[in-house]
């Protein structure tokens, strides 16, 4: 499936998945609450081959005070393709004061017009990237 643009599945490499997600600036964040997976969306910026969300005092903050094992996915599409980003790491809130003054020029805003005073960190351990060529149904079962 890798790099087949004639396949409507293609699997992304590694460095086309941090361009992807590079380019966007909505996702969500799959953390693990009391046993159970809970899903938040965040505005984020890629930082090197890390990402960064604020975010203010509740379940994220306190999913992240526990460095916890996190997922993060993106998608887009237009007319002719879907794409679809899957990172996988641990989520730290930012405490250094000097690494903090290095996200604030990243610019992060908050998606909406509330306090998010805390920055947290997904050091990426893995990436993945697929990449959905739209079309008919080539057995023509659905319409």
């Amino acid at each position: 499936m890798a790099d087949n643009p004639s396949s409507p599945v293609t699997v992304l490499s590694s460095a086309r998945s941090w361009d992807l997600l590079a380019s966007q600036r909505l996702g969500r964040v799959f953390f693990p609450v009391d046993g159970r997976p809970e899903i938040f969306p965040v505005n984020y910026i890629v930082d090197g081959e890390t990402l960064v969300f604020r975010t203010a005092e509740g379940t994220k903050l306190d999913s992240a005070s526990r460095s916890q094992q996190v997922a993060f996915e993106v998608d887009t599409w237009d007319i002719e393709h879907g794409y679809s980003v899957v990172a996988r790491g641990t989520a730290t809130p930012i405490t250094d004061p000097a690494e903090i003054a290095h996200v604030e020029t990243l610019k992060l805003k908050p998606w909406v017009p509330t306090a998010k005073t805390t920055f947290v960190r997904i050091a990426v351990s893995d990436i993945t990237g697929r990449r959905f060529a739209f079309g008919p149904d080539p057995i023509g079962k659905y319409r």
